[in-house]
């Protein structure tokens, strides 16, 4: 069973193959990261990690026994008791649940490991497969329109006091 890991150092190689592997996957639902991204990896990777040990982000991965990460699940933007959620599966692992199943584990994290009391995310229209999965982990549209790249796109919140 696949497993949700904290960011770390030693991830970099699969995470690397992951986001290349995926990449045009990605830009079909989500905004594409771009190059520069691909090009100054080895350093976003470095600023990520800094970024999660003072706080502001927590990243996550999901990970099969073999080591393969089959998918990314971030908080970012840590304040004040809340986060944005962020997530992106590889196409391979998609349809399976997974999804569902790492958000809900990672609403328990952000509770009980890192006091948050509620969570943002936002989902561009086209995106089924996301809009479900944050219908179903308990998250729901506030009304607000948002553009993510060139998609409008919904805002979400989740009241994690209430979810308990």
């Amino acid at each position: 069973m696949p497993e949700l890991q904290r960011l770390r150092p030693d991830h970099a190689p699969a995470l690397l193959a992951f986001e290349r592997e995926n990449r045009a996957y990605f830009a079909a639902s989500v905004p594409d990261r771009g190059d520069d991204y691909f090009t100054h990896f080895d350093a976003l990777h470095a600023e990520r990690l800094a970024e999660q040990a003072e706080g502001v982000c927590h990243f996550h991965l999901l990970v099969d026994p073999e080591g393969e990460i089959l998918g990314r699940f971030n908080l970012v933007d840590v304040e004040d008791g809340a986060a944005d959620l962020g997530f992106r599966m590889a196409e391979k692992a998609t349809k399976r649940g997974l999804a569902t199943t790492a958000v809900r584990r990672l609403c328990t994290l952000a509770a009980t490991e890192y006091g948050l009391t509620a969570l943002h995310a936002s989902a561009a229209l086209d995106n089924t497969a996301s809009r479900t999965v944050l219908t179903r982990t308990g998250f729901a549209p506030t009304g607000e329109e948002v553009w993510l790249s060139d998609r409008p796109g919904l805002r979400y919140v989740l009241d994690i006091a209430r979810r308990s």
